[in-house]
């Protein structure tokens, strides 16, 4: 019995292209999201010759839908960049269809939206499953934990097995404990799961492609590159989302003491920067709702 295509096209992803479980997902949910659409759209069935007929009209019309559901731009695109990897593998020619603009840079923070879209873009594009799981689980705990780069890959296997927290060791040797959510922890979980070169107690727990330690340099060009293939600005760098995670705190309702001790801030004078660009973000979103106000 042939596959349904999305399931044909996950079995692709994983088997001839070797990409991470987390991409074979999204992707795959991004390819039964469009044929569902398309059914209602078209009113009948999809198959793959029906498919070959697509048009840039239907593809903005299945784009516009998403951005009901609340996709934001980065998402968008990266669901752009699903739906052509989709169309190619059905031997489908991909309508000619800008991606969404975002403008040349984004303020501070990254939005939840873009942050998430950000760390699945670079996962999508790594060389191998367990390096995209790593940099996936690498900058949920930037974004998620709100970890400085360098404390996230000097953390060694000793960490291991997970918790609700997590000892962080940050500048001048101070440590602090920070709070594991479940989707950083599982994510952290999964990376361990697949990557081949164990986890012993005093081994970096993030390694490279050929087993060192992850450097810096490696995680901040993968972001570049998918900063580009997503239309976000050039401040969306990996210490962006760790100033994310500090200002949508703040924006819940954190105190400047409870920030300043999750940052690992030795004064409260660098934490209290925080507050201006929480002000300085809800201008904008004030100045987008209200353009004359």
């Amino acid at each position: 019995m042939t596959q349904p295509l999305p399931l044909a096209f996950a079995t692709h992803l994983a088997r001839d292209r070797r990409r991470s479980g987390h991409t074979v997902r999204a992707y795959a949910a991004t390819a039964e999201r469009l044929i569902a659409f398309l059914q209602g759209h078209w009113g009948g069935a999809v198959d793959g010759g029906r498919l070959g007929r697509i048009t840039a009209a239907d593809l903005r019309a299945f784009l516009a839908r998403r951005r009901e559901d609340g996709l934001g731009n980065a998402s968008a695109a990266r669901e752009l960049s699903a739906v052509r990897a989709f169309l190619d593998f059905a031997g489908v020619e991909a309508p000619r269809l800008r991606g969404p603009r975002t403008g040349k840079t984004v303020p501070r923070p990254i939005s939840p939206d873009d942050a998430v879209a950000l760390a699945g873009d670079v996962a999508d594009f790594a060389a191998e499953p367990w390096i995209g799981a790593r940099d996936w689980a690498v900058l949920l705990l930037l974004y998620g934990a709100g970890l400085r780069i360098g404390e996230a890959l000097a953390l060694t296997g000793a960490v291991l097995p997970l918790g609700a927290t997590l000892v962080v060791t940050g500048k001048r040797d101070k440590t602090r404990v920070v709070p594991l959510l479940p989707p950083v922890r599982a994510a952290i979980e999964a990376y361990v799961a697949q990557q081949p070169w164990g986890t012993a107690r005093d081994a970096p727990l993030f390694r490279g492609a050929k087993g060192g330690p992850l450097a810096a340099g490696v995680v901040r060009r993968a972001v570049q590159a998918a900063r580009g293939r997503l239309g976000l600005g050039d401040r969306t760098t990996p210490h962006a989302l760790r100033h994310s995670f500090a200002t949508h705190l703040l924006g819940r309702g954190a105190d400047l003491r409870s920030l300043q001790a999750l940052l690992g801030h030795a004064s409260l004078s660098s934490t209290q920067i925080y507050t201006a660009v929480d002000a300085a973000h809800l201008l904008d979103v004030y100045r987008n709702a209200h353009p004359h106000g």
